[in-house]
């Protein structure tokens, strides 16, 4: 969504009770005097920078379906958490795409028991997965990667885990930081880490406020893991096994290549990583097998494309009256071998904090 000929942009403050105010329409626009004018900024799929598209990139403005404010997306409910599993360790919880919501984040782990009152871990040796995209578009993706660091020094005090897999965003933030106006080989002319980063919901205080010690632990977290049967990755492609034949060799292929500190490969790793909905169509469940015959699992959990888009729901962005998509819990597809977690914080819906396995 664009602003408007001589409308301001209006900030959002994000609070716990504003859950259907739609938060991508008040995300704040980057200015002009950022090099990038407020009627380039797309809604809010991922932008193509340049006037083409290089092959396979993800769809761009003018292909994403827009949700009808009127529309109600049913996805059924999670069930009650269930006890931890049978060889002692913790119970396996799943956090989808954050964007930078930090209110909303703190909502969805208190609902689910796994933080207290002040923010703090209270869930014992529970196992928690972020599934990436911390920042862009919402207001506060620094304090949502320090909430994650804390959360991992915590929970693994207490005998649990919190950890993080890398999604496409993390990518485009340390490419923004590291090479910023750098020309890339984007495949579609000249492009720039900076360029695309704005172009997708990069916020200016994220920018302002990104530290050493946050580049060091994103250029570190790992893009495929495997717990309980369950294949962890952000984006919904089967570009990971570009990457490697085994789990750690994509997470050590990935790694080295942000070591390298390359501008054009760091681009190609990114671009490749924003590609979406592999598993939605006519042979999804034959991509989804694929993956899964090579990492290993029995199904593939992942965020990065919004569950009102892989359903298909079209429309225009106005409505009676601003609700959004109601998104009541993750997405099973693919002939039940995938599972969608990102449910459209960005377009007021819901982000969400589930536990694992899925009851069918």
């Amino acid at each position: 969504m664009t602003q408007g000929a001589g409308q301001e942009p209006v900030v959002r403050t994000a609070t716990l009770r504003d859950f259907r105010v739609p938060p991508y329409a008040q995300t704040p626009v980057p200015p002009q005097a950022q090099g990038v004018a407020p009627s380039s900024v797309p809604h809010p799929g991922n932008a193509v920078v340049g006037d083409g598209q290089p092959e396979g990139y993800t769809p761009t403005e003018r292909d994403l379906p827009v949700i009808r404010r009127g529309d109600t997306v049913q996805v059924q409910t999670v069930a009650e958490p269930r006890p931890a599993s049978d060889d002692g360790r913790g119970p396996l919880f799943v956090v989808g795409d954050v964007h930078g919501y930090l209110d909303e984040l703190l909502a969805a782990l208190g609902e689910q028991g796994l933080i207290d009152a002040d923010g703090n871990w209270a869930a014992g040796n529970a196992r928690l997965w972020f599934l990436g995209d911390f920042t862009d578009r919402g207001p506060d993706g620094i304090g949502v990667i320090d909430l994650v660091m804390r959360l991992s020094a915590e929970a693994a005090a207490a005998g649990g885990y919190c950890k993080a897999l890398m999604g496409n965003h993390e990518l485009l933030l340390i490419g923004a930081k590291r090479f910023a106006d750098t020309p890339v080989n984007s495949g579609a002319g000249t492009a720039t880490f900076q360029a695309a980063w704005l172009l997708n919901g990069g916020q200016k205080n994220d920018m302002e406020r990104l530290q050493d010690v946050h580049l060091q632990w994103m250029s570190r977290l790992d893009a495929v893991v495997e717990e309980d049967g369950h294949l962890l990755m952000h984006s919904d492609t089967t570009a990971y096994l570009d990457y490697g034949s085994t789990i750690e060799d994509v997470n050590d292929t990935i790694t080295a290549i942000l070591t390298r500190n390359d501008a054009d490969e760091c681009w190609d790793l990114f671009r490749k990583l924003t590609k979406r909905f592999a598993f939605r169509d006519e042979g999804g469940s034959q991509a989804v097998r694929e993956l899964l015959t090579t990492y290993g699992g029995q199904r593939v959990v992942h965020g990065h494309s919004p569950i009102p888009y892989l359903l298909g729901e079209v429309g225009t962005e106005e409505g009676e009256d601003g609700a959004g998509p109601v998104i009541n819990g993750p997405h099973v597809y693919a002939d039940g071998l995938a599972i969608a977690m990102d449910g459209g914080v960005t377009m007021a819906g819901k982000l969400l904090v589930v536990q694992l396995p899925l009851h069918d």
